[in-house]
């Protein structure tokens, strides 16, 4: 499943077993666990959250990203160097429809394409955001794509990672202006739940909403598919899965990163007059593939 972009160190590798045995191991490991997540997702019935998008709004979107240009917003990324951050930046670019693009982030990232030049680039560290203050302030529209995996950063980590760090730049990015917040959340997300994953994403959703921006925007997308640039034999295994599906069944229970950013983008220049919006696996799949034409 695809996840974003803040992730501890490694603690490094086993010594007692010989390097091609480790490998085999954490693979089956890896693809077991991953498969579990898929039919967990399988199982839990859509909540029927989010609208698609009627056709008279899909003919105007193209109306609709013109005057949102004309506003001259500025706005702000967490989790850029992830899958979804990665694309959701250049599809923002190629749409033109910012003024200002800030990435946030723990590291300079390198760019050698020339849509990029004019991107902005504020470098805090994750453990002390509150000397970073300035790097949210000023910005119209937030997009957090932030995120880790429990394998990696293990069950601390994460948590600290997917709720601390998120909680607290949606804190400081309401603090300084923030009208709109996008979160990337995830299917089955329930501060309820008995599963440490989606307990976290229900607890997040649950607080950045107390925070009361003028406009909160959730994003519950299955598992996401796309070419990882980092190889993940588990998530791999998932997604030839579900490619392997018909695209009626699969499209329930998975979306591609590129559907859910062009979802995101479109919804951000669709006025709204609801305080939360929610969308779901299906409504992300309306909504991402209404009107192709994204070019200015």
């Amino acid at each position: 499943m695809g996840r974003g972009d803040e992730e501890p160190r490694g603690r490094g590798d086993a010594r007692t077993a010989g390097p091609a045995a480790v490998s085999a191991v954490a693979a089956v490991v890896a693809a077991a666990v991953a498969l579990a997540a898929a039919l967990l997702l399988l199982r839990r019935e859509d909540a029927g959250l989010g609208a698609g998008s009627s056709m008279a709004e899909t003919e105007a979107l193209p109306k609709l990203r013109e005057d949102f240009r004309m506003q001259n917003k500025s706005v702000f990324i967490l989790g850029a160097s992830g899958e979804t951050g990665r694309v959701l930046l250049k599809e923002m670019l190629e749409q033109s429809l910012f003024s200002k693009v800030t990435l946030i982030g723990r590291r300079k990232l390198t760019f050698d394409e020339e849509a990029y030049k004019n991107v902005n680039q504020e470098v805090v560290d994750f453990e002390k955001l509150d000397d970073y203050a300035s790097a949210f302030q000023g910005h119209d529209v937030g997009f957090c794509c932030l995120g880790t995996t429990r394998k990696k950063a293990g069950a601390e980590g994460f948590v600290r990672v997917d709720r601390d760090y998120v909680l607290k730049s949606a804190e400081l990015a309401k603090a300084g202006g923030c009208k709109h917040f996008n979160l990337l959340s995830s299917k089955g997300a329930d501060k309820s739940s008995s599963f440490l994953y989606l307990q976290v994403k229900g607890e997040v959703e649950a607080r950045v909403e107390e925070l009361q921006f003028d406009r909160y925007s959730v994003f519950r997308p299955g598992v996401l598919l796309c070419d990882r640039q980092e190889s993940r034999p588990g998530e791999w295994l998932v997604r030839k899965f579900f490619g392997s599906l018909p695209e009626s069944w699969a499209s329930g229970h998975s979306v591609p990163v590129t559907t859910v950013v062009r979802a995101m983008l479109n919804n951000a220049v669709s006025p709204s007059g609801k305080k939360k919006e929610l969308l779901d696996n299906k409504a992300i799949h309306d909504l991402g593939k209404a009107d192709g034409s994204l070019t200015p």
